[in-house]
């Protein structure tokens, strides 16, 4: 096997289920980190030659906690592990050792890091960002970007929270009824970023990030079970249902995005969008309203309408009201205002997202959409800048390109228009 691109896909989608086992086991976030590195790096030497095996999650756990053991020994100056070749040779005893794993009291590991990880003896932002660094794996550089902090901030802040785990002597066991009803808007809010962080990946890194939908999903749908009755998670899982139900449709087939008012309807996922509507109405009949059940709604007006032109834009804006005041955030002001752009029109938005220029200054989003309001109101010049502060900001290619598109009908609107000035010049 040449192509080893498919390693990372495996590994991403292994690693959360991988990590959880060896905290589980060891009691330690460095060395559960330190071993799960040392078995992807061993898969990386070994899978492109032998291929992957059975169960890539159940070898990597028996590969991290053989590699840790062995440094452990090591350590002490007791006696190494066998060779590489006979810890790598795991025949037959992936299957129990998975089966092991499973066999929790959540029936799922990762869940209970989830719960580990949202402790009360962390502030809430470090909360989310050490489980979305230990259970999730995604970058220091992935989780500032999903907080607007710089990278520097964000690695101060989980290195900190790991310290004040370490200090805590925080017992890695499955947290009690109580604890888990105090911890569940923190849990909740990393699954749905750790759902949004693969939502928002570019057309080449969706056979590895799609995994992180999915794994979104499938620890949405465990959550739901541990509060059947709680209307916030039913939301939750509505909203990630009814968001990855238009995969199919985001990309071209170039790979450049497709926005959603131009995306053919037809290849959204039907089944999905049952399920999530169900949910979202099944949520709001419990009549204690949240802000995944607004945002869920939002999800659904767009599912419900057969065409994008049927729309109902009035609706999304006065929705994104209501969100604005459960959760004041620059981002849901933007947010409001692309809706009130659609209702109201261009200049109404722009007013509203003015004095938000400094907070939101290094927020992609902000200037591509400020650029479309401009464009719209036929103020080319400020158009330009702000389409090319965006694209200095893009995190994809695919946004980038998009810009790119806008920058081309920009490019389009001036030519149209010195040739009007032209044609009234020699007229």
């Amino acid at each position: 096997m040449t192509d080893t691109r498919w390693i990372n896909a495996v590994l991403t989608s292994a690693r959360p289920r991988v990590v959880a086992a060896l905290l589980r086991h060891f009691r330690d976030l460095d060395m559960a980190e330190e071993a799960c590195q040392e078995a992807c790096l061993r898969a990386l030497r070994l899978w492109p030659t032998q291929g992957p095996p059975r169960d890539a999650a159940a070898w990597l756990i028996m590969v991290g906690r053989n590699a840790a053991i062995d440094q452990t020994r090591r350590q002490r100056r007791l006696q190494p592990l066998p060779d590489e070749d006979a810890i790598s040779d795991l025949s037959d005893s992936e299957t129990p050792t998975i089966e092991r794993v499973d066999a929790a009291d959540y029936r799922d590991d990762i869940l209970r890091l989830l719960f580990v990880c949202c402790h009360p003896e962390l502030p809430a932002t470090q909360q989310i960002a050490l489980a979305l660094r230990i259970v999730s794996g995604l970058s220091v550089a992935q989780i500032a970007r999903a907080f607007l902090v710089t990278e520097a901030a964000m690695e101060q802040r989980i290195t900190r929270a790991k310290r004040r785990i370490g200090g805590a002597n925080v017992p890695f066991e499955t947290p009690g009824a109580v604890e888990r009803s105090e911890r569940i808007a923190a849990v909740a809010g990393v699954i749905y970023l750790l759902f949004n962080e693969g939502y928002t990946s570019d057309v080449a890194e969706q056979g590895a990030r799609a995994v992180l939908c999915e794994e979104g999903i499938r620890l949405g749908r465990l959550l739901l079970h541990l509060f059947p009755v709680e209307p916030e998670i039913m939301a939750l899982l509505a909203l990630m249902l009814l968001q990855h139900a238009r995969a199919e449709a985001r990309f071209d087939d170039d790979g450049n995005a497709v926005l959603l008012p131009h995306q053919d309807r037809n290849r959204w996922n039907p089944k999905l969008i049952a399920e999530g509507l169900a949910l979202v109405d099944k949520a709001f009949r419990h009549r204690r309203p949240g802000p995944y059940q607004i945002q869920a709604a939002i999800a659904a007006l767009h599912a419900r309408a057969t065409r994008a032109e049927d729309t109902d834009w009035a609706q999304i804006a006065l929705l994104y009201g209501a969100l604005e005041q459960m959760q004041p955030s620059p981002v849901v002001t933007l947010n409001r205002a692309v809706a009130i752009s659609k209702a109201d029109g261009p200049a109404a938005a722009l007013a509203m997202i003015e004095p938000l220029a400094g907070q939101l200054d290094g927020y992609f989003y902000f200037h591509g959409a400020r650029g479309a309001f401009l464009l719209e109101l036929e103020r080319p010049q400020e158009a330009k800048m702000a389409f090319d502060r965006a694209i200095a900001l893009a995190n994809t290619p695919a946004e980038a390109a998009h810009i790119r598109l806008q920058l081309d009908r920009l490019s389009g609107v001036a030519r149209a228009g010195s040739e009007k000035k032209e044609r009234v010049k020699n007229s």
